[in-house]
This record gives C-alpha cells, sequence and structure tokens, in this order.
C-alpha cells in the first residue's frame, strides 16, 4: 500500500523568482508529500517586477500529460491548481478532476489566481475569470484572496470589507459544497490571516497571526502550498490553515531583515526544515 500522499500540481514554472511550482515542489516534498507537477507554462522569470520575461504556452502537453496519466489510472490524493493561462486550460482541468473523481476519492484545491490588491492581473480577461469560476466550481477548496473573493462572486472589492469575511467564505461556499480559505483577512491592525468555511462542520473559523513588515511576493502560494501538504497529510481544514499562516510568519521574520528585492520572493527554503519537524511531530 502506498504511504506516501500523491498530489499533481497544475501550476506555472518560473525559472527566477520564488512563486508557483518553485514554492509548490519543495513545500510538499519536505511535508512528506509527492508532487507531480503538471507545468501550464514556463517564464523565465514571473511577471511581478520584471519586464521582458519569455512566456512558452504549455498547452498541447499539458493535454497529453493529462492523458497519458489517466492512461496509466494514476490515482491522486489531491489535484492542487493555481495560475493558468487561458480558458483552454481551465478546460483541460475542470475535465481531469472529473476523470479522477470517477474513479478514486480526490481532494481538489483551487487557487483562483485572477488578482490582488483590488486589480486583476494583466494577463487575465473577464471570459478568463468566467471559466475560472466554472472550474473552481468542481473544487473541494478553493484559497482566494479578497481581490478573487470579489471576482468570483461577481461584486466589488471596495464592497467587501475585512469585516465582511464570515459573509463571504459562507457565500463562496456556494451553500456549503465546498470549503473556502479566504486569505489576506484583518481583523485588527497588525494581524493578517484567513477565514476559513468547512463545509465538513458548517462552521467558520478566524485564523490572525502578526502581520510582519510588508507583503512579500510568493506568500500566497506558500500558504496555499502549505495548507493542500497538511491536508493530503489528514488534518482539519482549521488546523492546516493555522500551520500555513503559522509557516509563512515565520518565513516573512526571517526575509524582513534582509531588505531583499520584493520581486525575488519570500526566502522560505532555509525554513523548510519547520515543516519537515512538524511532520515527524504529527
Amino acid at each position: 500500500m502506498r504511504t506516501t500522499p500523491r498530489v499533481a500540481a497544475i501550476h506555472d514554472l518560473s525559472g527566477f523568482g520564488r512563486c508557483s511550482l518553485t514554492i509548490v515542489m519543495p513545500v510538499l516534498s519536505a511535508m512528506g508529500v509527492q508532487c507531480c507537477p503538471l507545468p501550464t507554462a514556463y517564464l523565465s522569470t514571473h511577471t511581478g517586477g520584471f519586464t521582458g520575461n519569455t512566456f512558452l504556452d504549455l498547452t498541447d502537453q499539458l493535454a497529453e500529460a493529462m492523458d497519458h496519466w489517466l492512461c496509466l489510472d494514476l490515482t491522486f490524493e489531491a489535484v492542487y491548481t493555481g495560475f493558468m493561462g487561458s480558458c483552454r486550460q481551465m478546460e483541460l482541468c475542470r475535465s481531469f478532476l472529473t476523470s479522477l473523481k470517477e474513479k478514486s476519492t480526490t481532494l481538489a484545491v483551487v487557487d483562483p489566481v485572477m488578482g490582488d490588491n483590488g486589480v486583476l492581473y494583466r494577463t487575465y480577461t473577464t471570459k478568463m475569470c468566467r471559466a475560472m469560476a466554472a472550474m473552481a466550481a468542481e473544487a473541494d477548496v478553493i484559497v482566494p484572496n479578497r481581490t478573487e473573493a470579489a471576482l468570483l462572486l461577481g461584486r466589488k472589492y471596495e464592497d467587501l470589507p475585512h469585516s465582511a469575511a464570515e459573509e463571504m467564505v459562507r457565500e463562496l461556499s456556494l451553500g456549503g459544497r465546498r470549503s473556502v480559505v479566504l486569505t489576506g483577512v484583518s481583523l485588527q491592525p497588525g494581524k493578517t490571516g484567513a477565514a476559513c468555511f468547512d463545509r465538513e462542520t458548517g462552521t467558520v473559523a478566524m485564523i490572525q497571526t502578526d502581520f510582519v513588515g510588508r507583503s512579500f511576493h510568493g506568500t500566497g502560494d506558500l500558504f496555499a502550498s502549505v495548507l493542500t501538504g497538511a491536508l493530503v497529510r489528514g488534518e482539519s481544514l482549521k488546523a492546516a490553515a493555522e500551520q500555513a499562516a503559522e509557516f509563512v510568519r515565520q518565513c516573512a521574520i526571517h526575509t524582513f531583515p534582509q531588505n531583499l528585492p520584493p520581486r525575488e520572493g519570500i526566502d522560505f527554503e532555509p525554513m523548510l526544515g519547520l515543516l519537515a519537524q512538524e511532520r515527524r511531530r504529527a
């Protein structure tokens, strides 16, 4: 019997700048989870603070890899998706999730990457946002930030204050069909965290930790990756979100004094031992 959980990670891959698969793979590995990457695109750098980056669309390879995995009758404890480069990629992911769920119990974790700080990413269109909402409808867990929550709900970012977090996660749950972890929720000055709706219990939990210095590129991917790893290791939604928030906080404490350029991202690699220690403790 296979004892190591297996996750299919469908994200882009940037050669420089900590984000997406360069975060997902080492984090899941440190947590004792086999990460099976399916890159949606290869970029020389991410687009947050860099210009002139290369971009290789891997949609055709994505489709062929999914078909091959299905032919091999592979199973996964979870499928974890992130940035999508086109509506076609979202349609492929939606079909892949449906096929896997017909054969086995597969947790679908969707990070609906579309924007941040009230602004849609420049590569996204209204049509792509609708396609993301359709794909996320197949999810067991979604991990939006407040901007993405507004897009999924079809409401203005300005109309969704932090104080409305419980209302937002309940509405995003689609009547309790899926769990929701809403990130970037600050309930008091100097704090940040997440609001979690657990479909298993129908309850909402608020996770708050100290905000460290400033925002760091890649923290959303870091949070969602730890959350996914903890979930497939059997943690509850609240416990998984607490572990994710604490690890991001520890990485921010480590990164802040270095005064790194923001586009380089959060310096998480020296901290991966904390995840391994947590796994051994559990």
